[in-house]
């Protein structure tokens, strides 16, 4: 059995409500979970192992829900365009390039590396839609010792020529994927990947969806990204009720776990079947931000019950960071609060910790907390440069990390009860 106890300042966010926070405690784990957090040692954990880290804030790890990995190269360009645009000048040209496997190879070490000293510890990627690079992606990740759901795009319409895929083709690689991968991982996972409707024929989808089903696997998308997307649905699909029935008629929609990044023009029964259905949404505050699509309510998908998590998109988003996507989460809220004549509550900081926590990690399992039971995904903050004036609380501490932290300030990272060390 593999044991170990840490000591130091612990926060997490059991619900979204509340922070829970215990000074100067000890975080009890035995083969990768969490068995207890208790302010004075018992005698049956004295022996062991202890690291300390008295004066360190523990705190979950952090879960992107939704990011393109062959975008990597674009961060930060073109960011002045809509979606389409964006896409045709900058995105589908990079995503071209990753049937060189040396090429998606620097590229993924680089994103891989990055999100270790972000602290995100578990990621919902997209690949690219070749087959081996995909593979390559899954193996690289497997390696890190990070978590991670990674798809293979599929896309055999309305997209650049070099991207648009044979509908077979496209089918067989993603099965010879899922076979591959399914049970290869405790930690690292297939996962289904429509690009969006708009650039997947009905057959496309069709067998997408019975993939999903058949092999138990889920299943990740975009939804209402933009306006002109909403339109172009209802005009590609004309005898569907709306964009999220597209997905559901297909097996798509939460028939197996599912993340639809974005939803910022659902309708409430797009919302409601959301719900219904367990399907989480991926909100991605700078993404919709660069690429003038909109702000995403939160506080409406929260109130009808909707899992909700947090998400960089890059390169449509800027940032890698979840902390910077939890503090534009905020904002953006107040904005909607605004926008909505004060309707909609903004969101309050447990709110937002939870959502880049909990919030997405409930689509891995019992991961995001230190419940009881939960995966000991964890880092540990040094904030001494941060708090070195004032007495803080510790959540005040937390909050000020958030804020105006960075990477320089995340001592260690573990993921099931493993340091992870630099990939």
């Amino acid at each position: 059995m593999r044991r170990m106890v840490l000591k130091g300042n612990v926060a997490f966010t059991p619900t979204k409500e509340k922070f829970e926070t215990h000074e100067n405690s000890y975080i009890i784990v035995e083969n990768g979970k969490i068995v207890d957090i208790c302010k004075d040692l018992e005698n049956s954990y004295k022996d062991y192992p202890l690291k300390d880290f008295s004066d360190k804030i523990i705190i979950p790890g952090f879960v992107d829900l939704h990011l393109h990995a062959p975008q990597y190269p674009n961060r930060g360009l073109g960011l002045d365009k809509e979606l389409i645009p964006w896409l045709e000048t900058y995105t589908f040209p990079e995503e071209g390039k990753y049937n060189d496997l040396d090429y998606s190879k620097k590229i993924y070490s680089r994103l891989i590396n990055e999100l270790w000293r972000v602290g995100t510890t578990r990621a919902v990627v997209f690949s690219s839609i070749h087959k081996e690079s995909t593979k390559l992606l899954l193996d690289m990740f497997i390696e890190s010792g990070l978590g991670a759901y990674i798809g293979k795009v599929n896309m055999d319409r309305n997209t650049a020529e070099y991207l648009m895929e044979n509908t077979r083709t496209s089918i067989v690689d993603t099965e010879e994927i899922l076979k591959e991968y399914m049970n290869k991982s405790s930690l690292v996972k297939p996962i289904i990947t429509p690009r969006f409707a708009p650039t997947c024929s009905e057959e496309l989808l069709e067998n997408l969806g019975n993939l999903a089903v058949d092999y138990k696997i889920p299943v990740q998308s975009h939804l209402s990204e933009n306006r002109s997307e909403v339109t172009w649905v209802k005009e590609l699909f004309p005898e569907s009720k709306n964009y999220a029935s597209v997905y559901n008629y297909f097996n798509l929609f939460g028939q197996t776990k599912t993340i639809m990044a974005h939803c910022i023009y659902n309708t409430d029964e797009e919302i409601e079947l959301m719900a219904q259905n367990g399907v989480y949404a991926a909100h991605c505050p700078y993404s919709n931000y660069n690429l003038s699509s909109g702000i995403m309510p939160v506080r409406k998908f929260l109130n009808k019950g909707v899992s909700v998590g947090l998400a960089s998109d890059i390169s449509g988003g800027n940032s890698l960071r979840i902390p910077n996507i939890i503090a534009g989460t905020i904002q953006a809220s107040k904005m909607t609060w605004l926008n909505t004549g004060e309707e909609l509550a903004p969101l309050t900081f447990s709110e937002g910790f939870f959502l880049g926590t909990k919030g997405g990690g409930s689509f891995f399992g019992k991961v995001g907390s230190f419940e009881k039971g939960y995966d000991f995904d964890a880092l540990i903050i040094d904030d001494s440069t941060l708090s070195d004036i004032d007495e803080l609380t510790i959540e005040e501490r937390l909050q000020r990390f958030i804020y105006i932290g960075d990477d320089r300030h995340i001592m260690e990272r573990y993921v099931q009860g493993v340091k992870i060390e630099e990939p």
